[in-house]
């Protein structure tokens, strides 16, 4: 069966605070706040480490296909959704802190992320992605990528070759640094040409870190459609293809980029 073709693409943030390294009360409370959508949506996103808050513990880690895949094949089966987020997943005796896309079906596909966070100990903890990741989902060319990511730009850079049409970031992004995530995003919508989704976690953690949350989504100029400041709540925004498509005929800065690649 052919996938469904749209030129408007809705898509959910999901900000929230997290019950820290508790995975039963995270998912639980995820799937109210879901179940409790006034629309159905084509992508909910979650924020990273979804189910424990960020941490380095890896007795939270969990093995492919155990609790959280599971649950998150259950959400994107009952609301017909692309669902993403990260979560600790255990591999090979190894810890990555890896960002799932699931399907409706439940087929899923994934990357890890891939600058890991030194100041915090995560380099020590985890293993860094070596790939990124690009979803085509009803028409539409998604690149999502995790948390400390947003502040290398060259692993986020779009090409005319092969350009994505929305750019999700998931995250734990303290309140502290709350100007580099609101700037960065923006440069990242300006520079790659792309919508971008922004989502973060509100609260404090167990290391006593504070999230302010300032989830967000761009258009294609870095203009807000819609920020939610530190409120936790759900929001649904919806995203023009022909307006995107229009935007980059007009103005084609793609193809004026720097050709290379990451080694």
């Amino acid at each position: 069966m052919q996938e469904e073709q749209v030129d408007t693409l809705s898509v959910t943030l999901v900000q929230t605070d997290l019950y820290w390294e508790n995975v039963t009360a995270n998912l639980s409370s995820l799937e109210e706040k879901i179940a409790s959508l006034p629309e159905k949506s084509d992508v909910i996103v979650l924020p990273e480490m979804f189910n424990s808050g960020f941490t380095m513990n890896t007795a939270i880690a969990e093995p492919v296909n155990l609790t959280t895949t599971k649950w998150l094949k259950q959400i994107a089966a009952q609301t017909g959704s692309l669902v993403i987020g990260s979560f600790a997943v255990k591999e090979d005796g190894r810890f990555y802190n890896r960002l799932f896309c699931v399907n409706p079906d439940g087929s899923f596909t994934y990357n890890d992320k891939r600058h890991l966070f030194s100041m915090g100990g995560e380099h020590e903890v985890y293993t860094s992605g070596a790939s990124r990741l690009t979803v085509n989902w009803k028409g539409w060319k998604i690149c999502p990528l995790v948390c400390y990511d947003l502040r290398f730009p060259v692993w986020s850079r779009n090409s005319v070759q092969d350009p994505y049409d929305l750019l999700i970031y998931v995250a734990n992004w303290p309140a502290k640094r709350a100007n580099a995530w609101n700037t960065l995003l923006k440069a990242r919508a300006i520079e790659n040409q792309a919508y971008v989704v922004g989502v973060n976690r509100i609260g404090i953690d167990g290391n006593n870190l504070e999230y302010r949350g300032d989830s967000v989504a761009l258009d294609f100029l870095g203009e807000p459609k819609y920020m939610l400041a530190d409120l936790e709540m759900e929001k649904t925004v919806h995203f023009s293809k022909t307006e995107l498509e229009h935007y980059r005929d007009r103005f084609p800065a793609l193809s004026d980029a720097d050709t290379f690649q990451i080694l």
